[in-house]
């Protein structure tokens, strides 16, 4: 079991443990003890544009130079960025300094691989117990001839952008096309513009002035609304919004209505299979079932895992396919990335849309969504007992199973942060997935 790593790195508060300068330098310490038993000894770091970033950037770099690794510092840029840049300066690892969509307050360290794919759980295994040696007993220092270095990378975000061109095809260009864009004060806020400007599109861009606290306040992939306000403000064709790092997407079509990860998914995979693909999809527990039905038409096989996108990652490896994601909008290509990535996503998006010559509202209606409810019910986790054992509750879900049959779905799981069950069902007519779902919450209760 992992102590310190979670799903998607390490997070918290920051100024509490473990979101303080002394652990973010006995982590880097760790990591580069780690990095330097493969035989390679240099770090990229980007980071966000939260205010606490400088503070953990300055302590990761001490606790790596003290390992005798190298580092290359980014500045603000995306998650997959950091990824990609890994991968290109030939680093042993990338670190990003990043909550995600998470408020300013927080803030989170996640660690690549060389490769751009995220650690295994035996390389964050491998960290923690260098990190528990740390901790406990403090993290030494290499003799000062075989410290490691720090440079600053200038040119990384153009390169990054040059990056994300290349994947609309040469013979398309976004002219003509005016796109509001919301970087929500976040790692993008430079780069996301510019890219789809290069490319010929009029673009509005929004929630582009980052001053350390207003990152994901009420703008980018979570919050729409200021969004479709100004895609119907502005009359543009469409709208692009991303989360904190900028691997999450969620897109608004010119009548405002949004478009979310399922839909975007569901696009992707349509061009894909005109461009020869004969792989499958990976959703996941929370997908719509009219992703799934919808794939199933164009003759795509789909398969579930759990939520998070690591988990995405890890059934994508086992199948052998190349595409999947979240609702949420952690969209993954694996042919033109190594990890979900905001801007990438969206050129996919963009490119199908080209070559259908569709405008996006139109193409969402080759899906169908299912009416959803989402219901969180509260328990006291200081009982011990498991909410999902009691024979009530299963009997409950039972029921309304039996009587959705093929026409509906039932998901119960337990959230992994906060003593909630969530209860979610589907079904073909809204009213009875409220109740149905309200029934089992009922249960639950």
């Amino acid at each position: 079991m992992r102590k310190y790593f979670g799903t998607d790195g390490i997070r918290g508060c920051v100024g509490q443990f473990p979101m303080t300068p002394d652990f973010a330098m006995k982590l880097g310490w760790a990591a580069g003890k780690t990095m330097l038993q493969d035989g390679s000894n240099e770090v990229v770091i980007g980071k966000d544009t939260r205010a606490s970033g400088y503070m953990l950037e300055s302590a990761l770099e001490a606790g790596f130079s003290a390992a005798g690794v190298n580092v290359a510092l980014v500045g603000p840029l995306p998650t997959p960025a950091i990824a990609y840049l890994a991968t290109t300066f030939r680093a042993s690892a990338g670190v990003v300094i990043s909550a995600s969509h998470n408020p300013f307050h927080d803030n989170g360290i996640k660690l690549f691989a060389s490769s751009g794919l995220k650690l295994t759980d035996e390389q964050e295994l491998e960290i923690e117990s260098w990190l528990d040696i740390a901790l406990e007993s403090g993290m030494g220092c290499v003799s000062s001839d075989n410290l490691g270095k720090a440079r600053r990378i200038l040119d990384a975000g153009g390169r990054y952008i040059e990056y994300c061109k290349s994947f609309l095809p040469n013979h398309q260009s976004l002219k003509g096309l005016k796109i509001v864009v919301d970087s929500a004060n976040g790692a993008a806020y430079r780069v996301a513009p510019a890219v789809y400007r290069e490319l010929g599109a009029e673009v509005i861009s929004i929630h582009d002035q980052p001053d350390g606290m207003n990152i994901n306040d009420k703008c980018g992939a979570t919050h729409l609304n200021s969004l479709q306000a100004a895609v119907i403000k502005h009359g543009a064709d469409l709208g692009i919004a991303m989360d904190g790092d900028a691997d999450r997407l969620m897109m608004v079509d010119h009548t405002g209505t949004v478009v979310d990860g399922d839909e975007l998914l569901f696009m992707m995979a349509q061009v894909a299979k005109q461009e020869g693909y004969a792989g499958g999809v990976v959703g996941t527990q929370m997908s719509n079932l009219g992703l799934e039905l919808a794939l199933a038409e164009l003759g795509i096989p789909f398969k579930r895992a759990k939520v998070g996108d690591r988990y995405v990652m890890e059934m994508l490896g086992a199948t052998g396919w190349r595409i999947g994601g979240e609702s949420s909008g952690h969209l993954l290509s694996l042919d033109h990335a190594a990890t979900g990535d905001a801007i990438i996503a969206s050129m996919r998006v963009l490119a199908a849309l080209n070559q259908q010559s569709e405008t996006l509202h139109a193409a969402k209606q080759g899906m169908k969504k299912m009416p959803q409810t989402l219901i969180n019910v509260s328990y006291d986790a200081t009982k011990g007992a498991d909410p999902l054992a009691a024979q009530s509750v299963q009997a409950a879900v039972r029921d309304v199973e039996l009587t959705l049959g093929d026409s509906g779905r039932v998901l119960l799981r337990k959230s992994g942060t906060e003593p909630l069950v969530r209860v979610m069902v589907e079904a073909r007519d809204a009213r009875q997935a409220n109740q149905y779902a309200q029934d089992i919450a009922n249960v639950l209760k």
